[in-house]
């Protein structure tokens, strides 16, 4: 039904390749416009807006090991390392 297609990246000029197993995601998660950039441009667009964050290092109030968090941590309220929150949140 797919068949992969060569895309010109808009950022960079280069071409890349949509493959079919994209354009299946792409057509399952309803999106209906192909991408307009390649891969290596996409993560630095994306990462861009996380560069300029402010990182905070504290312990976690589960396991106690070190945690980072995009956020300042207040005395009045636990923090948790990233694998301790994910299991407060499946409970």
């Amino acid at each position: 039904m797919f068949e992969d297609k060569t895309l010109v990246c808009k950022e960079c000029g280069e071409e890349f390749v949509f493959t079919a197993g994209e354009q299946e995601f792409y057509e399952a998660k309803g999106f209906v416009n192909e991408p307009q950039r390649c891969k290596a441009c996409r993560d630095a667009r994306k990462n861009a807006s996380r560069a300029g964050r402010e990182m905070y290092t504290t312990v976690c109030a589960a396991c106690g090991k070190e945690a980072v968090v995009p956020f300042k941590p207040r005395d009045d309220r636990p923090v948790y390392c990233s694998e301790c929150f994910a299991k407060s949140r499946e409970e």
